[in-house]
């Protein structure tokens, strides 16, 4: 018997409002995390809007038709969302191997494992960190959330099913749906560790998938069929006041609700995905009258392109900021560049390749290569596609060339360092009690008249006085801090002899707290404290003040960061001004001020210092924590 004809669904214009505001979300926090703290959260926003849209729809078909029909339903997911991210993994891929072929490590990965929507489950087994964007750079970070999503489609649709063939009852299914969302929020509760890099949460699918069933939930509670637009005055009212209410609180989370706050884990995620599916209901609801208040040409155009927008935000920014060295001197200037280029292409994506790759065929593909090869000529349509066509080979070179796991020689050369650093650093930890050995501070000038050959070289080198060294062989200090920190170990001990240094790659200050804790406990917060923190992303002040009130009543050298090639620089930087002017203890060391116009002090990335760098780094630390 042939299926009855499904109704066609009202096309609820509201929802590109809503759509519009999440990507611009999510693109300002990438842009400018110091201004939109938690534009993230236009993540858990699509979450909604998908999990609510494509269950109403399977809800609808199966009323009409008492079935699902699967392969359908996964043609049509394929069909609107593989011909826009294949076609970004190709021009990212060909644009890497012909000017930015130090992303080609493992790109292989990354590209398979987008294609077949698991690349958060790839990120997290490679240890990349969403939060630690200069440390694991890379123009395909974003696509984790595509993979959380793509892996819901897949498994969604037999669920529904299941739940509609053989639980039936309305109530019972939504207690069902809600349990599952309950078990997936705990487990982000239970996953996640307060002062640890909370990215394993963030990206897994069993920890965000809450989302995306609270948006399944409401379909069945709020289906867009049963909706009708009489309703009384009063159902009105609540209706617009709840929406504008959520709308407000959602305004909030976007501007101040820091990503690296514990509350986003335990259970923050959770009632921003509440408040996205209040708005989503709303706006659904034809009786309310915030589906026209978010329909307006701005919107519609931002919404319909969202997909696209979404796609190339990070590569643009990652492309763009490797060829930039300045972005933190003129970052609106840049800011204003970059948003015209992701407009740009997404237009392009839009126009020529979302809308049309709806109705594209393996089959039509094949035909239109066999027509370029055939091609004579220089028509129009002959460069176009055979321009198609060598950017595919481009890109296909690439993945075929891309190592795997592998480095520079700057790189293996810094890595060496940081190895041989890091068994320093741990060195320094055991031998609580040391003594110098390497100088004998035994005041011999007086009888001799000649400053001791070995004092003379560390005076040469650090540009430092004969009285600096010696006070330097006798100081108590801990070095705490980053992979700045890390390289300069080797020049800080010949310095500080009895320094104590804890730093690790990547670390930042939110996440510091626990391990000054663990020095504290252990004996190694000596009188002196050096910190080097601030290269891989922003802090706030109250993270910075509980750092401050661990650390307590000794003396703190802060030394500010140069990062020319990230936005935070700037933030960071002043951020450290107002806390030297806080606190009485803290001594402001200014390395960015410094190192300006210093390129040779600095490796290929322009932050990490050269071997020249390492010895002005340590010589401005020990000029400013010595006593002249």
């Amino acid at each position: 018997m042939e299926n009855k004809q499904q109704h066609k669904r009202r096309y609820i214009s509201g929802l590109d409002g809503l759509r519009s505001l999440a990507v611009i979300g999510v693109i300002f926090y990438h842009l400018m995390p110091e201004n939109m703290r938690g534009g993230y959260l236009g993540v858990p926003v699509f979450f909604v809007i998908s999990g609510y849209l494509i269950t109403d729809g399977l809800r609808q078909e199966w009323q009409i038709n008492e079935k699902i029909q699967f392969k359908q339903f996964y043609l049509r997911r394929i069909r609107r969302l593989y011909p826009a991210l294949v076609t970004l993994l190709i021009v990212s891929a060909a644009y890497i191997t012909l000017f930015q072929r130090n992303l080609l490590n493992n790109l292989k990965g990354i590209v398979f494992s987008s294609l077949f929507y698991v690349n958060n489950w790839w990120q997290i087994r490679q240890g990349y960190s969403y939060f630690d964007r200069f440390g694991n750079e890379s123009p395909f970070t974003h696509l984790w959330s595509l993979a959380v999503e793509g892996q819901n489609y897949l498994i969604w649709p037999i669920i529904c099913f299941l739940l509609l063939k053989f639980v039936k009852n309305k109530s019972t299914i939504i207690k069902i749906i809600f349990g599952g969302t309950l078990i997936s929020a705990l487990m982000m509760v239970l996953l996640f560790q307060p002062g640890s890099d909370p990215t394993r949460v963030y990206y897994g699918t069993d920890t965000r998938l809450f989302s995306l069933w609270l948006g399944s939930l409401l379909a069945f509670v709020w289906p867009t069929a049963q909706l009708r637009s009489q309703i009384p005055k009063e159902a009105k009212k609540v209706l617009n006041l709840s929406g504008g209410i959520s709308l407000v609180l959602l305004a909030l989370g976007f501007f101040f609700l820091d990503a690296r706050y514990s509350f986003i884990y335990y259970g923050g995620f959770y009632l921003i995905s509440l408040l996205a599916c209040v708005m989503v209901a709303v706006t659904a609801h034809p009786g309310a009258n915030w589906n026209r208040w978010l329909t307006n040409p701005l919107f519609t155009y931002i919404g319909k392109r969202s997909y696209s927008l979404y796609l190339y935000q990070f590569p643009v920014m990652i492309f763009y900021e490797a060829k930039v060295k300045n972005i933190a001197d003129h970052r609106w200037l840049h800011t204003v560049i970059e948003l015209v280029i992701i407009f740009l292409l997404s237009e392009w994506s839009y126009r020529f390749v979302e809308k049309p790759g709806r109705e594209w065929t393996i089959k039509g593909i094949l035909r239109k290569l066999k027509e370029t090869v055939k091609m004579r000529g220089f028509t129009a349509q002959a460069v176009k596609q055979w321009g198609i066509l060598v950017v595919v080979l481009i890109s296909l070179i690439g993945l075929i060339i891309a190592p795997t796991n592998t480095l520079t020689a700057e790189q293996e050369a810094f890595q060496q360092k940081i190895e041989e650093n890091q068994k320093i650093a741990e060195e320094t930890k055991s031998q609580t009690n040391q003594t110098n050995e390497a100088i004998d501070t035994t005041d011999t000038t007086e009888t001799s008249g000649e400053i001791p050959e070995n004092i003379a070289t560390l005076m040469t080198r650090y540009q430092l006085t004969e009285e600096q060294v010696r006070q330097g062989q006798q100081l108590e200090l801990t070095a705490f801090g980053d992979s700045v920190m890390l390289g300069a170990t080797s020049n800080l001990q010949e310095v500080f002899p009895s320094v104590v240094v804890d730093a690790v790659i990547g670390r930042q200050l939110y996440n510091s707290l626990k391990e000054i804790k663990q020095l504290k406990k252990e004996g190694l917060l000596k009188k002196n404290v050096l910190l080097g923190l601030g290269s891989n992303g922003l802090a706030t002040e109250a993270q910075f003040d509980d750092l401050m009130t661990e650390i307590g009543d000794r003396q703190v050298y802060l030394i500010n960061t140069r990062v020319p090639t990230q936005r935070w620089q700037n933030e960071v930087n002043a951020l450290f001004d107002q806390m030297a002017t806080k606190y009485e203890n803290i001594t402001l060391i200014n390395w960015y001020q410094a190192s300006d116009g210093q390129p040779d002090w600095f490796r290929e990335d322009q932050v990490h210092p050269s071997e020249q760098g390492l010895i002005e780094y340590t010589g401005l630390i020990a000029r400013n924590v010595l006593l002249p």
